[in-house]
């Protein structure tokens, strides 16, 4: 990096070269939104992005790197007036003033316990619930009634503990189905344990149990299954600690919500009284103040971090869970952990397509794997998460993106499927909600970007999979696209105007 004091404020990228001299390129796309680096150059010219492309969008700095070859001296300046008025700015100094924004989070989190309890009582419809016949019945992709209660009450769980695997592999999982309290609070006390100071995610599925009681409490059960016993919000917090991530699956969840936040003011109000009690007291010489064996303010320090505790329910507090049969009982559970087939599956009942042979198991049939572009699974998989990226990245303040979708995988892939589950939900008469709160997005027009993506696909499905020679799959124009547009935006667009709203699908090509 070369100094800015000798350079008059241009910013230079110093490497050995053949030849003696540097060459200097005027670049004035420093000072927008995406500045790739050399690496992302060299990817971009293997790229089939196309070579007019590269070189109207990047300029002379393709020029220099391609001449020169990328072991060249580049010096690149800063052409806006701010970087002469000071020539003992450093980068540091503008991000500090705000006049460049602090993008790479230095904070990273994992999730690393998993606690999932089932509340399903196979058999037994709750008291304060009439179901319609027929009515959705499916958890987990699983019929519950299919197998013998406790086999399917297990089966359920293995799933749902798989699904969410393949978001977060190498976080530990512990399963409590149909619980008592002592259950609960074992299972969420070893979960602390474990992550120390990471995050715990608890999932809660009660669609077995009453509704939420208007005092923040959840139901569980006694040891023999004869009563429905309630479990304070209160201790839920408590015995899990912070920084955690809630998920709870059940009618009138919103109630939850409420009392989980008037829990956590009462529970800061506490531990602040509790410290300014002790500094009395250190103040005083009257003695040390609690230390941080004995529960004190001292034990607090990694909850203080923290009041964070992020919140995901299906519904608010006035609302029961949808009951279509076309649908899944967890259906919320469905968007969070398996998007792409949910997606797909709800897409499926809207569309034209179902009165052209296409079916549940067909597309349950889809070729390939999520994590190969080059199939048609992966294919979808890669455009939904960069449509979902895009909503996010458009609709949210800059921190709450780079706290949610950059700080934490596992989280950051619940977010992106919390945008699935509000528009799915929201089309079923539910209003998903979470802590901290997110803007609308379920009629966000990316979506229907998304649709034609998804039939696309589907209607390749049954030659693909009935013809005797399967045919080869087309891929999807989607990223070409947007591609384009974002080439647009380049040609006509200026820093004065929005930044291009496909920059995050661009970044998912490179």
């Amino acid at each position: 990096m070369g100094d800015n004091a000798n350079n008059g404020g241009r910013l230079a990228f110093t490497h050995s070269g053949p030849e003696s001299s540097s060459r200097r390129v005027p670049y004035e796309m420093l000072t927008s939104h995406f500045v790739p680096s050399q690496q992302q150059f060299a990817h971009m010219q293997q790229a089939t992005l196309g070579e007019e492309f590269l070189r109207r969008s990047y300029g002379s700095l393709m020029e220099a790197v391609g001449e020169q070859g990328p072991r060249e001296t580049i010096v690149v300046y800063f052409c806006d007036e701010r970087h002469n008025s000071d020539r003992s700015l450093t980068v540091y100094d503008l991000v500090e003033q705000g006049l460049v924004s602090k993008w790479r989070t230095k904070e990273r989190m994992k999730t690393m316990s998993v606690a999932i309890i089932l509340c399903l009582n196979i058999g037994v419809d709750p008291p304060d619930v009439v179901k319609i016949s027929p009515c959705a019945r499916m958890e987990c992709w699983i019929d519950p009634l299919s197998m013998q209660p406790q086999k399917a009450l297990e089966a359920i769980g293995k799933t749902l503990q798989s699904q969410y695997e393949r978001w977060q592999p190498r976080a530990r999982y512990k399963l409590s189905l149909d619980p008592t309290i002592e259950d609960v609070k074992k299972l969420c006390m070893s979960c602390r344990r474990n992550a120390k100071g990471e995050r715990v995610l608890l999932h809660y599925n009660g669609h077995g149990v009453p509704r939420p009681t208007a005092n923040g409490e959840v139901w569980v059960f006694n040891k023999s299954y004869t009563q429905y016993i309630p479990l304070s919000v209160y201790d839920l917090q408590a015995w899990a600690g912070t920084p955690s991530i809630y998920v709870f699956d059940c009618s009138a969840a919103g109630i939850i919500i409420n009392a989980f936040c008037q829990f956590a003011e009462q529970r800061k109000a506490e531990e602040e009284a509790a410290a300014a009690a002790a500094a009395a007291e250190a103040s005083s010489g009257v003695g040390h103040g609690p230390s941080s064996e004995d529960g004190g303010p001292a034990s607090s320090s990694r909850q203080a971090a923290g009041h964070e505790c992020i919140l995901l329910a299906a519904c608010a507090a006035n609302e029961l869970l949808p009951q279509s049969p076309d649908l899944l009982a967890d259906v919320f559970s469905a968007c969070l952990t398996t998007p792409i087939k949910i997606a797909l599956r709800w897409f499926c009942t809207r569309s034209l397509l179902k009165n052209e042979g296409l079916s549940a198991d067909l597309i349950d049939r889809i070729p390939g794997r999520q994590t190969d572009r080059k199939t048609p699974l992966g294919e979808l998989n890669w455009i939904f998460t960069a449509i979902t990226d895009t909503i996010a990245w458009n609709m949210l303040p800059r921190p709450l993106f780079q706290r949610l979708f950059r700080q934490d995988l596992l989280v950051a892939s619940l977010f992106r499927n919390f945008l699935l589950a509000e528009r799915i939900m929201r089309a079923n008469h539910c209003t998903p909600i979470s802590i901290p709160s997110l803007p609308a997005t379920h009629q966000h027009p990316m979506w229907q970007a998304w649709d034609m993506a998804a039939e696309l696909c589907l209607q390749q499905l049954p030659r693909l999979l009935t013809e005797p020679t399967p045919s080869e799959f087309t891929p999807s124009p989607f990223f070409t696209e947007q591609l384009t547009a974002f080439e647009v935006w380049l040609e006509h667009g200026s820093e004065r105007k929005q930044p291009p709203e496909q920059l995050p699908i661009v970044l998912q090509v490179l």
